[in-house]
């Protein structure tokens, strides 16, 4: 398997032992299993109209991140009403 830089310096990290288990982990894993759950719970259905352009473009970039583009979309919407949307500059 090829790593990254990024991902070598993660794994020598981690195999350095610099690495600790936070003291109530099993509290915080059910946590956010649970917000991942309620993340990708679909109970609603929404329709939008957008620019033809704008589609074509999210389409794109699902393919590129090789996800289907409504999850996409839905994701991008998640993050900004949460404010963890950060704009490019």
């Amino acid at each position: 398997m090829k790593l990254s830089q990024e991902e070598k310096n993660l794994l020598d990290s981690v195999e350095g032992g610099e690495w600790k288990r936070i003291p109530n982990f099993k509290q915080e894993a059910a946590r956010y299993r649970e917000a991942a759950r309620a993340t990708l719970r679909k109970d609603k259905r929404v329709n939008i109209r957008m620019a033809e352009r704008d589609l074509v473009r999210f389409q794109k970039t699902a393919v590129h991140e090789g996800l289907p583009y409504q999850t996409l979309i839905s994701s991008i919407l998640h993050k900004y009403i949460n404010g963890r949307l950060v704009e490019k500059t």
